[in-house]
């Protein structure tokens, strides 16, 4: 009987076994700074399901057919509100308070040299209080720029994002994140934690208050109508909540309006009682997966180009009209974002829609008569 020859046994050379550690060793140190470097402690984001709200939001281009205002004079204006005079007023990115007046023409009316201007609003004093996410809540008039509030309870303001004044004159504002700030934002949205807050100014006592503690990011606010309550948004919730001012509800806290179809920013007062929202894409298409994995999260926070690609916002514009009882009536878009995107607030004035943006030189003009 023929005997049969062992094969011989394989053994790795030295030099495949430095490769494989090699390997494995970029592997753990790049696991490593994922999770150990990342930015963020991330939770799970639930994104709003098909709902009764998207189906009333049929798509249509209608932001398509706006008419540009100030179309290379305005660098990305965040906001705009129009006073009773109709003078429109607007902060943009270049560090701008800009004024267009009734025949048309633009005012360059302060410099603040700063890119960190956000809401705005003017009082029934004529005065515009502007956020500004580094000093604080600002009071800008003819005589110059003054701080109104910087600090609550000791603690640095540092992301005020929108503001409005009640019946009181005391003015409610919204701190975005406590934790994040303007130019890193998108953290707070992979992150999903609620650092945001509701802040009360009273300009009698000269003081600071906090209202809401625990939001999710909360960004636009309005008054009512009736001055009741406010309206303010949480945009990475998709949702609009009720603060009550006033009446035997006053203090408490309900849902306005839920999973809107876009994160919603800046929120304005329409002449007829409801209200104007501005949505946000704030994922774009085929990352949204990444709102379910804390890993992903981690992975995408360490690397700023991935937290860009995540951006959903310069890709599309929409504005909703929301009745009181929470209801969309209508909607406008520009669903390719051909002519407008990341549009960030909407205001009524004399039957047109004023629209404030963060990715166009201009600020659009939509006549309601032929939408």
């Amino acid at each position: 009987m023929k005997s049969v020859a062992a094969a011989p046994e394989r053994t790795s050379s030295p030099y495949t076994k430095a490769c494989s550690r090699f390997i494995l060793g970029g592997l753990l140190a790049a696991t490593l700074q994922v999770f150990f470097m990342s930015p963020i402690s991330p939770g799970i984001l639930h994104l709003p399901p098909p709902s009764s709200s998207s189906s009333l939001l049929p798509p249509n281009t209608h932001l398509q057919k706006v008419i540009k205002l100030g179309e290379g004079l305005v660098d990305r204006s965040e906001d705009v509100w129009v006073d009773k005079n109709g003078i429109l007023y607007t902060a943009t990115r270049d560090g701008w308070i800009k004024r267009m007046h009734r025949n048309g023409s633009w005012e360059d009316w302060w410099m603040l040299d700063r890119d960190n201007l956000l809401g705005i609003t003017v009082t029934e004093a004529g005065n515009l209080i502007v956020c500004d996410t580094e000093k604080g809540l600002l009071k800008v008039d003819e005589d110059g720029v003054t701080i109104l509030t910087s600090q609550v309870n000791g603690t640095k303001i540092r992301f005020a994002d929108d503001v409005i004044e009640a019946s009181d004159g005391s003015l409610y504002f919204s701190v975005a994140s406590t934790k994040f700030g303007l130019h890193n934002w998108y953290l707070d949205v992979l992150e999903a934690k609620p650092y945001g807050q509701l802040l009360k100014y009273d300009p009698s006592l000269n003081k600071t208050s906090i209202v809401l503690d625990g939001l999710c990011f909360p960004n636009g606010v309005a008054l009512s109508a009736d001055k009741d309550y406010l309206v303010f948004c949480e945009t990475w919730k998709f949702r609009c909540q009720k603060y009550w001012l006033r009446g035997e509800d006053k203090g408490k806290t309900e849902i306005f309006v839920d999973n809107l179809p876009g994160g919603p920013d800046n929120i304005n007062l329409a002449p007829d009682g409801s209200f104007w929202i501005s949505l946000l894409q704030l994922t774009s298409s085929g990352f949204e997966f990444v709102h379910t994995s804390k890993a992903s999260k981690h992975l995408v926070a360490t690397f700023p180009g991935l937290v860009e690609r995540m951006k959903g916002m310069f890709k599309r514009a929409t504005v909703v009209n929301v009745a009181t009882d929470g209801k969309i009536i209508k909607s406008f878009g520009d669903p390719t974002g051909e002519v407008m995107s990341f549009v960030t607030s909407a205001f009524e004035f004399e039957n047109h829609l004023y629209l404030g943006n963060l990715n166009c030189n201009f600020v659009g003009k939509l006549p309601l008569y032929d939408a």
